[in-house]
C-alpha cells in the first residue's frame, strides 16, 4: 500500500532520524524511548520531560564554539548560561547545572530560586548569574542582597539609565555591570526598536557620565544584546550583531574593564522533520565577526556569552494525546478530537500560531487523510490545523478495514507533539485555572538514575477537581 503514513513520511523527508524512529512492533520511539510502554503505563493525556536531551544539547553547543575558536584562533572564552524563564522547573534548571553551565534571570522571584540552589549546594558562589529585564525594587534589592551576600559573579544588565542608582544605594562592595543594547527589529515586526535595553547612542555618553572613574565601587564588564527574531542568516542580524561589537571596539579603548559581549539567546531548535540549520556556520560566522572587528580596532577580544533557553530545554519534552473521536463537518473537514486542549497545554499554537513537530505514535501503516486537530474547550480557537512544512496536517485514519479484528482498530491513535519544552508552562500557568476548567495534564519525567539506569517517574499527577476549586474560593 503506497497511502500509507510511513510512505507519506518517507517520501517528504529523510527518515528515520536522529530522536525518532519506528519500532518493530510500528509504535514510534523518541529518543528511543518505547512512547507506548509509558502510554501504557500513565495514560494520556501526558506531559514527557527526557532529562538527558539538555545535557546533550548543552554540550553540543560547547563543542561548535570550541570548534569555532579553534578554527579562527579566537582569544577570548566562551560561557554557557541558561535563561531560567524557559522552564523554571528544579529537575530542569538542575539537570542544565550538572553540566558546568551559567544562569540567567529575568525577575525578582528568579533570586529566589538562585538562593534555593545554594542552599540545596547545586551552585556556588562563583557562579555567573546574568541579570535581565526591566527592574523594579523588588528585583533590585534582591540582586543587591546576592552581591553583598558574596556571589562574585552576579552581572546585573542595565534596561536603562536610573537602574545604576539602586544599586549605588544598596550594594555595599565592588560589582560588575552589564549594559543591554536596544536592538533594532526586522520591518515584519509590529515595532522598530525592542522596548528593552538603552539607546545605543546613548551608552558611551552615559558611561563617561555615570560609570567611569567608579572603577573602585562598580565596574562595566559586558555588552548585552538580543533579537526577538533569534539568531539567523539574514542583515538584520549581522547589523545588530555589528553594531554591538562596533559598540565593543569603541568603549574598550576607554573602558580596560570591559571584556564581554552577551549575544543571548535565540537559536532554533527542531520543529518540523524538514527542519534545517546549520548551526556550527553560524557559530564561526559570529566568532569570525568578533575577531575581524577586535583585530581592525585594535582591541582584545572580548568573551562571549550565551542565554540559550528553548535551544537547552525545548527538545526534551513532549505532549501526547489521545484521539477521543472523530468529527466529519462537511464534505472535506474531518476533525479528530484530542483529550485535552491546545489552549491550555500548548498557548503558543493559539498565542503566536508556533507550530511544534507533530507526529502520531501508532497506526504508520495506516492510509493517511487530512484533518483538523481539535481540542475540548468551547473555544473555537481551540484547534491545530497546520504544519511548519505545509499548510495541513495528515495523520493516520483511526481504523483500517484491512485490519478489522487487529489490535490497530482496537486501540485509539495516539499523537505526539515534540520539542514542547521551552516556555508552555510558563505562559499556560502550571498547576493554576486553565480555560473551561481544563486539567493540567499528568507530568512524567525519563532520566539516568545514580547507577546509569534510565528511569521514569511520576513528577506530577493530572490536576484534580479539587485543586482548582480551591483555587477559585469553593474550598476553603
Amino acid at each position: 500500500m503506497n497511502n500509507t503514513y510511513t510512505s507519506l513520511v518517507q517520501q517528504t523527508f529523510h527518515f528515520p532520524q536522529e530522536g525518532f524512529n519506528v519500532n518493530d512492533d510500528g509504535y514510534l520511539s523518541f529518543n528511543g524511548l518505547d512512547l507506548k510502554a509509558l502510554i501504557d503505563k500513565y495514560g494520556t493525556p501526558m506531559k514527557l520531560t527526557y532529562l538527558p536531551k539538555i545535557g546533550m544539547q548543552i554540550n553540543k553547543a560547547k563543542a561548535m564554539f570550541q570548534s569555532a575558536f579553534k578554527k579562527h584562533k579566537y582569544e577570548g572564552e566562551y560561557f554557557y548560561c541558561y535563561c531560567t524563564k524557559s522552564s523554571h522547573f528544579s529537575f530542569i534548571v538542575e539537570e542544565a547545572l550538572k553540566h558546568n553551565i551559567n544562569l540567567e534571570t529575568s525577575y525578582a522571584y528568579d533570586i529566589e530560586i538562585i538562593n534555593r540552589l545554594y542552599e540545596r549546594r547545586k551552585i556556588n558562589k562563583d557562579i555567573f548569574i546574568i541579570c535581565n529585564g526591566y527592574k523594579q525594587k523588588a528585583y533590585t534589592s534582591r540582586i543587591a542582597k546576592l552581591i553583598n551576600s558574596g556571589f562574585k559573579n552576579v552581572i546585573p544588565i542595565l534596561d536603562n539609565k536610573e537602574e545604576l542608582q539602586a544599586y549605588k544605594r544598596s550594594v555595599k562592595q565592588p560589582f560588575k555591570l552589564g549594559i543591554r543594547v536596544a536592538a533594532e527589529e526586522e520591518p515584519s515586526f509590529p515595532f522598530y526598536t525592542s522596548r528593552l535595553g538603552m539607546r545605543a547612542k546613548d551608552i558611551l555618553e552615559f558611561y563617561v557620565d555615570e560609570i567611569e572613574g567608579f572603577e573602585d565601587k562598580f565596574q562595566l564588564k559586558m555588552l548585552h544584546i538580543f533579537l526577538n527574531k533569534g539568531i539567523k542568516d539574514d542583515i538584520y542580524y549581522w547589523s545588530e550583531l555589528n553594531k554591538i561589537i562596533n559598540l565593543y571596539c569603541q568603549l574598550k579603548k576607554i573602558c580596560p574593564e570591559l571584556d564581554s559581549i552577551n549575544i543571548g539567546g535565540g537559536f532554533p531548535i527542531k520543529h518540523s522533520l524538514g527542519f534545517e540549520y546549520d548551526y556550527q556556520f553560524m557559530i564561526n560566522e559570529i566568532v569570525g565577526n568578533i575577531k575581524k572587528a577586535c583585530k581592525k580596532a585594535k582591541v582584545p577580544m572580548p568573551n562571549i556569552y550565551t542565554e540559550f533557553g528553548s535551544f537547552t530545554v525545548g527538545e526534551s519534552m513532549a505532549h501526547i494525546y489521545s484521539v477521543t473521536g472523530q468529527k466529519i463537518q462537511n464534505d472535506r473537514e474531518c476533525w479528530y478530537m484530542i483529550d485535552s486542549s491546545f489552549i491550555t497545554t500548548l498557548p503558543d499554537t493559539w498565542g503566536i500560531g508556533e507550530k511544534f513537530l507533530m507526529l502520531p505514535i501508532n497506526k504508520w501503516e495506516n492510509e493517511y487523510h487530512r484533518v483538523v486537530l481539535g481540542g475540548i474547550t468551547c473555544d473555537s480557537h481551540d484547534y491545530y490545523d497546520s504544519e511548519e512544512h505545509i499548510n495541513e496536517v495528515f495523520l493516520p485514519k483511526i481504523s483500517s478495514p484491512e485490519k478489522e479484528n487487529e489490535q490497530n482498530n482496537k486501540e485509539p491513535l495516539y499523537v505526539g507533539f515534540f520539542h514542547t519544552g521551552a516556555y508552555q508552562d510558563q505562559i499556560s500557568g502550571y498547576g493554576g485555572i486553565k480555560h473551561c476548567l481544563i486539567p493540567s495534564p499528568k507530568h512524567v519525567i525519563v532520566e539516568y538514575d545514580k547507577s546509569g539506569k534510565l528511569i521514569d517517574w511520576l513528577y506530577a499527577k493530572e490536576q484534580s477537581a479539587q485543586s482548582m476549586l480551591k483555587i477559585l474560593g469553593y474550598l476553603r
